[in-house]
């Protein structure tokens, strides 16, 4: 720190008088902070966070794409579609790091609106009160069945065969659960809490599904990009027949906001790369 240790020491000294306590204990060769110490260097450091950023919003200022861009993305989306842009930000815009943040939409909207995170990667519909939205693009679903299903033979799948089946749900909070159960009512049945294999499932990962479905305990819809319709050696991914259910990917951002460029930004390198099964808007 470039400071001699007689001056630090004077210093401490000074503080000390000042504040009319103690900050640090002096024994021998070991200096410890005191208790009240401790929370003195806590402050003083929480003092010097909000100093840092005071200058990185100044920063921010005379140039939005400089300085970290924080973004929400829901789980259903952030594994598939968050390393397909990664790399094309940190080469674009190097002086804009990514700090990222997967969650369910309900605890994303909330987090932008009390500043926690800029932005956030969304599927309609959620509560935009006092948020902006850019729609991105549309995303089909798709059936997933093990090997051994009857179904494999098939080309495309009817909404309504899919009552037939026992579905495999994501648990109560995934915004793409209720997407799913729109497409198919009747898998609402599973979702009761004395319901038997939906329990099961509650808080679960589209991988942990497609792994349960691969072991024949049921099937499942998937969102396109979560999936390769090459052959699986596990699974069978079959399209739906139109009219083909989808869902709208959307970015939001607090209407407050100020970094509008970093915004259109994030939305060229989504449009960039490619979105498979996903119609960009």
């Amino acid at each position: 720190c470039f400071v001699s240790q007689p001056t630090l020491s004077v210093s401490i000294k000074k503080l000390e008088s000042e504040l009319g306590v103690i900050i640090f204990e002096r024994g021998g060769s070991e200096i410890t902070l005191t208790p009240i110490g401790e929370n003195i260097v806590q402050q003083a450091q929480r003092v010097l966070d909000a100093a840092n950023q005071v200058k990185e919003i100044a920063d921010q200022g005379r140039d939005p794409l400089r300085g970290a861009l924080r973004l929400g993305v829901i789980y259903t989306i952030g594994p598939y579609l968050l390393p397909r842009i990664i790399k094309s930000m940190i080469e674009r815009y190097p002086a804009m790091p990514l700090i990222l943040q997967e969650n369910f939409t309900v605890r994303l909207v909330e987090m932008m609106r009390t500043g926690e995170i800029d932005v956030a990667i969304l599927a309609d519909p959620f509560d935009t009160t006092g948020l902006d939205t850019l729609p991105l693009y549309d995303e089909d679903f798709v059936v997933a069945v093990p090997k051994k299903h009857p179904w494999t033979k098939k080309q495309q799948i009817a909404s309504v065969d899919l009552k037939q089946e026992t579905m495999l749900l994501l648990g109560v909070g995934h915004c793409f659960r209720d997407q799913v159960l729109e497409v198919c009512p009747e898998a609402a049945r599973f979702a009761a809490n004395s319901a038997g294999i939906q329990k099961t499932f509650e808080g679960s990962s589209l991988e942990t599904i497609r792994h349960m479905v691969a072991e024949g305990l049921g099937i499942t819809v998937l969102p396109r990009m979560s999936v390769s319709l090459d052959d699986d050696p596990l699974l069978k991914f079959i399209t739906f027949a139109p009219p083909v259910p989808n869902r709208r990917i959307v970015l939001a951002w607090r209407k407050s906001f100020s970094r509008d460029r970093a915004v259109d930004a994030l939305h060229e390198v989504i449009h960039s790369v490619e979105l498979p099964g996903c119609k960009k808007l």
